[in-house]
């Protein structure tokens, strides 16, 4: 039986790729991914029926590698997530962040949270769980989660609202009861939760097509794959993105700087409130 032997990736080609990737995500690769990339992306070249990395890179450069470089951010990015994921977070949008936002929504004002890095989706359907149990008839006002994803594989999957036993395993059996319907090994979200979200691809590194201001914001356990001045940009970004006394919420092993840090307050681990005045003209 005969083993291929997969192509070798040079430090020049590492380099390139290295450089797309940061070009167009913010994410750094060190020279101690290089391995990890090649294990991941050796599957796109299989696929692609290409031989060797060069070819791979002619083609990411090329005027129809648009949609390869797509792929190989999808292969690139790690996804690691679960319901309920760092408690406390959900603990504050339950007691502290959702009861004014409720009654807001109930005076008929526009309310609006963000999972700006969803992955296979547990985030934001956390987020909507939270929401539903404090706020059950929230579809009949104006009320939406948005859930978003660089990788829009991730995507399709949160979309779908399907997961699989080992994903539900750590909810509360009350909470799998009222929120999924087991269809066979897997469980999907109900028609409730499907009501007030939505779900679009969207590079934080790119433009961002919004209208209005968030409420809420979760982009946690992102940033530490971005470079310093991403990571800045991206805070400054999020506190214009946020109206007055907005919240955002980010990874536990990630801290505020830069510019931003002095329009947030800090109000629990890892959790910060806009002090800035909304921008005049955004709609909130």
């Amino acid at each position: 039986m005969r083993v291929e032997t997969p192509p070798s990736l040079t430090t020049d080609q590492f380099s390139r790729l290295a450089r797309i990737v940061h070009d167009d995500s913010g994410i750094v690769l060190t020279e101690a991914k290089r391995g990890l990339l090649m294990a991941r992306l050796n599957r796109r070249l299989r696929a692609l029926g290409l031989a060797e990395y060069g070819a791979y890179c002619a083609l990411l450069n090329s005027p129809g590698g648009a949609s390869e470089r797509r792929h190989m951010l999808s292969a690139v990015t790690t996804n690691v997530t679960a319901f309920f994921r760092e408690s406390h977070h959900f603990d504050a949008l339950t007691r502290q962040v959702l009861p004014p936002l409720i009654e807001a929504a109930r005076k008929g004002r526009r309310v609006r949270l963000w999972s700006a890095a969803c992955s296979s989706g547990e985030e934001p359907y956390s987020m909507a769980i939270s929401v539903l149990e404090c706020f059950p008839d929230a579809a009949r006002y104006d009320l939406l989660i948005l859930a978003t994803d660089i990788d829009p594989v991730m995507v399709a999957k949160a979309q779908a609202g399907v997961f699989p036993e080992t994903s539900v395993q750590g909810l509360a059996p009350a909470k799998l009861s009222t929120h999924f319907t087991r269809t066979g090994t897997s469980y999907e979200a109900g028609a409730p939760l499907r009501s007030i979200m939505r779900f679009a691809e969207l590079n934080l590194h790119h433009e961002w097509p919004f209208s209005g201001q968030f409420d809420v914001i979760f982009c946690r356990n992102v940033v530490i794959y971005f470079d310093g001045d991403a990571r800045r940009l991206l805070w400054q970004r999020f506190a214009a993105q946020l109206h007055a006394g907005g919240h955002l919420f980010i990874g536990h092993s990630e801290r505020l700087d830069g510019p931003a840090s002095a329009t947030f307050r800090l109000a629990g681990p890892t959790h910060y409130v806009n002090t800035a005045p909304s921008p005049a003209g955004q709609s909130v």
